[in-house]
């Protein structure tokens, strides 16, 4: 009986990797985020201060992950500026006492997609990210623990705003935004032409 237990467990053990190997082949994200195009290899992630590392970090795994080549300076195509980070913490909800019972947290970042001579494929974008937690002021240090939990967990949802901002950035997308902006650059200057 006991030997029969072993075996159905090796064999659940190895048709669970057999899956996780063939999901693995065929490209599946775990994390749900969308694929970014090859046409904006390769990629120059650029986050300016204040944002934290854990975001950056985040992008950066997450176009990683995608299979996308980032290059830096003068070497990418194209530039991610992620950057004017803003977090905020307010009490959205009183007890009786008048003291916070629930608490928001909310974090926004800017976000700007343009190419190496200098042409706006994504406009400054502001992208924000909020989760509300429950306040317990006899139990402070979990509170504690759970609010630098959300703050991770806000980084890692504004990373997956940014991939999917990037994700419909296809070549037809980009020769369609070039033909704009030149076209645009031929107005202004027909315009300052004429007397």
């Amino acid at each position: 009986m006991r030997l029969c237990t072993l075996y159905k467990n090796a064999a659940r053990l190895i048709s669970v990797s057999a899956m996780a190997v063939s999901l693995a082949a065929c490209g599946f994200q775990l994390r749900g985020a969308p694929p970014v195009s090859s046409a904006l290899e390769p990629l120059n992630l650029l986050c300016k201060a204040p944002v934290p590392a854990s975001l950056c970090q985040s992008v950066r795994e997450q176009l990683e992950l995608g299979g996308v080549e980032l290059a830096s300076g003068e070497k990418a195509s194209y530039h991610l500026k992620i950057q004017n980070f803003a977090q905020d913490r307010r009490a959205s909800a009183i007890t009786v006492q008048a003291a916070a019972a629930e608490y928001t947290l909310r974090h926004s970042v800017d976000l700007e997609l343009i190419s190496a001579d200098k042409v706006p494929i994504i406009a400054s974008t502001r992208l924000t990210a909020s989760e509300s937690y429950r306040y317990d002021e006899t139990n402070v240090l979990a509170k504690q623990r759970e609010e630098e939990n959300l703050r991770r967990q806000l980084s890692d949802r504004l990373a997956q705003q940014i991939i999917f901002r990037l994700a419909p950035i296809t070549q037809e997308r980009l020769q369609d935004i070039r033909a704009s902006h030149e076209a645009a650059g031929t107005a202004d200057n027909t315009q300052t032409d004429t007397p």
